[in-house]
């Protein structure tokens, strides 16, 4: 039998106005990144099957792993924080994800 052991949550509400506009900022960079692959993703898709994709500085960056593709996305846009990780499945298919928790678990 697998027993998962937790770790408590601990959640805590930022109310620092200087904190807020640095989330916010950041929360920009991620959307302008989003959009960018949003905008170019069936090229994307298509010619990038099997590979770790980065978006950083609104510049696609694809390599084998995810440490590298970071590592180059991280080199070309030190100050965008808002970067945006993928893989690409390198066979396309209908995926179905779920998640079980407790309470799911006794309704199988």
């Amino acid at each position: 039998m697998i027993v998962a052991k937790s770790t408590p949550l601990v959640m805590y509400e930022v109310t620092d106005p200087e904190e807020l506009a640095k989330a916010d900022a950041q929360r920009a960079r991620f959307r302008k990144n989003s959009d960018w692959l949003q905008a170019h993703i069936p090229e994307v898709y298509s010619r990038h099957r099997g590979k770790c994709i980065c978006v950083a500085g609104q510049e696609l960056f694809v390599a084998d792993t995810a440490q590298a593709v970071i590592a180059m996305a991280r080199n070309a846009h030190p100050d965008d924080d808002g970067f945006l990780l993928r893989y690409i499945p390198l066979v396309k298919m209908a995926r179905i994800y779920a998640h079980l928790g407790p309470l799911d678990a006794d309704h199988r």
